[in-house]
């Protein structure tokens, strides 16, 4: 092995999988993207299995979200769940996604107001912004899709359909509803939900004093660097970790 080649990081075990399935939900109950008991995240076990945060008889909400929380089921929901314990209604956000973009490995779905908020009003996620959150920019750069019914995504069709205007894209939003993110880990699904929910936040201020907000110049777009994941999704994610206590 030279001196710039690395050994390739070991696969999360299941008990790693399962705290940082917890570990993301309390992250965006803490930055304001999932209120109460609605949102959860997904990653994928196996070719047809995925671990889930479920709820339970004593649900607390995200904030309170322990490994005790999180299941392995099937992409049809069916697993050795504990009594009284169910499945996300929206399961088929996680398991069409899962099974139309084998790149996936994580799914995140929440409900963060700036991103609803920006949407109904018409104000569509552009690269307004450039080193204030690059992730971000390249996010709206390539172009953010907007699901347009604002319905509980509750049977496989309609997860099909998500999946559809996802496509190969790293989030969508679902219009008066909420959005979907993925990545290649939690880590990364749930810092672009951030970097999303971020990039809502300031088109909602920019765009409140009347005026509409030019995009980011090419050139500018192009100097940019690529922070590269383990810049802006591990940091991020450990950044907002801490944030926890």
């Amino acid at each position: 092995m030279t001196t710039t080649e690395r050994p390739a990081a070991a696969s999360p075990s299941r008990t790693e999988l399962e705290e940082l399935v917890a570990l993301g939900c309390r992250v965006m109950a803490h930055r304001g993207l999932a209120e109460d008991i609605l949102g959860h995240i997904s990653v994928r076990t196996g070719p047809d299995t995925l671990l889930v945060r479920c709820r339970g008889p004593q649900e607390r909400g995200l904030l309170f979200t322990d490994t005790a929380d999180v299941h392995e089921v099937s992409l049809e929901g069916e697993g050795d769940l504990p009594d009284r314990v169910t499945v996300p209604n929206e399961l088929p956000i996680h398991a069409e996604v899962l099974r139309a973009r084998p790149d996936v490995q994580a799914v995140v779905h929440v409900h963060p107001p700036a991103v609803v908020a920006a949407d109904l009003a018409g104000l569509p996620l552009r690269p307004i912004v450039g080193a204030y959150n690059i992730p971000a920019m390249r996010m709206a750069h390539e172009g953010i899709p907007v699901y347009p019914r604002g319905v509980l995504i509750n049977s496989p069709e309609l997860g099909r359909d998500v999946a559809a205007v996802l496509g190969d894209k790293s989030a969508c939003v679902l219009r008066g509803h909420g959005i979907v993110a993925t990545g290649d880990s939690v880590q990364q699904a749930v810092v672009r939900a951030l970097n999303l929910d971020a990039l809502a936040r300031m088109t909602l201020k920019a765009y409140s004093f009347g005026t509409t907000p030019p995009e980011l110049p090419a050139e500018d777009i192009a100097a940019l660097p690529d922070l590269g994941s383990a810049f802006n999704d591990a940091q991020v994610w450990l950044n907002n970790v801490a944030r926890l206590g």
